[in-house]
């Protein structure tokens, strides 16, 4: 392929995915709702510019609940809270909104049933992230984490027989499977979780990149250095065979080199990322001589969850314009 003859292929489906639009969207009606400033736990999503942009309409981001004066609102992020915050946060009368993704409230079902049943539970995700802080904090007597295969060795369970596995939902699903897959040799009665903890969205990502980077020069993810699932298209575009692949967290990031001898580049955007900030990388490459992107789309989501409860509830009470 000569140098004339430039591609763009464009990752579909990408970006927002049904859980973090409901998570922004839940802080966005709460703010026209209550008025500012309304509080959040934590980062809504993983997403610098969207956190961002929250706060220049009022949010408040802090780190815990202390945080937050005696009886404000708060939102509890899409990543799930552990049971002790939603004790810390009747202790401290705050009227809290729950946007945890449903698909993570789903994970923690999960690890109370299993614990309910005495069984060990091993847990395949990132120490730190606040999903599994979430997930942990529903057993913890129950659970220990496993952040890949080199981890199983030291594994010590209670009971080889009773023991079941759950994941963090943004991983890359090979690499979770390859850990399932130790995890088995050692505990061969190993239970798998009742449905795919993976979430839908981390899995048609990751499978749009693999359409995508074994012909790509170059692959270019969207995503802040926080988003796990971000983080992992970079390295499931290396897998599949992209010659290089980088996280960005907008179009500025994009250093001029990386484009020097490319033909084809690939385009994607992690599940927290609005898409203009994918228009802005397809501007800059546009600038640089490449043509119009063409789309590659490997599955359709229509996906849509209903807003959290309380927040239904309050929109239903107040008085309509």
């Amino acid at each position: 392929m000569t140098s004339t003859e430039r591609r763009v292929l464009l990752a579909a489906p990408r970006g927002y995915c049904a859980g973090v639009d409901r998570a922004v969207v839940t802080v966005e009606k709460a703010l026209d709702l209550y008025g500012p400033p309304v509080y959040v736990r934590k980062q809504i999503v993983h997403n610098k510019h969207v956190v961002s942009s929250l706060e220049e309409r009022g949010a408040i981001f802090v780190g815990e609940l202390d945080e937050v004066p005696e009886g404000a609102m708060v939102v509890f992020s899409a990543h799930g809270v552990a049971p002790y915050v939603h004790e810390q946060a009747r202790d401290r009368s705050l009227r809290t909104i729950d946007a945890t993704c449903p698909l993570v409230t789903k994970v923690h079902n999960e690890a109370r049933r299993f614990a309910a049943n005495g069984r060990d539970i091993l847990l395949i995700g990132h120490a730190g992230h606040e999903e599994v802080e979430g997930t942990a904090g529903e057993a913890p007597d129950h659970i220990q984490l496993v952040q890949g295969p080199e981890d199983v060795d030291r594994i010590e369970v209670r009971d080889p027989s009773n023991v079941a596995w759950l994941s963090q939902t943004t991983l890359s699903v090979d690499e979770t499977m390859q850990t399932v897959e130790r995890l088995r040799e050692k505990f061969p009665q190993l239970m798998d979780p009742p449905s795919d903890d993976i979430c839908y969205a981390t899995q048609n990502r990751q499978i749009a990149v693999k359409e995508i980077a074994h012909q790509a020069d170059l692959m270019i993810v969207v995503g802040s250095a926080n988003s796990s699932n971000s983080v992992r298209l970079v390295e499931v575009a290396l897998e599949a065979g992209a010659t290089a692949a980088y996280r960005v967290d907008n179009a500025s990031e994009v250093e001029g080199a990386w484009l020097d001898g490319v033909s084809v580049v690939g385009v994607t955007s992690g599940a927290s990322v609005p898409d203009s900030l994918v228009e802005g990388v397809l501007d800059l490459l546009t600038e640089r001589g490449f043509p119009p992107a063409e789309e590659v789309r490997t599955a359709e989501e229509s996906l849509i969850f209903a807003l959290p409860p309380e927040l239904r509830k309050g929109l239903r009470a107040a008085p309509q314009h």
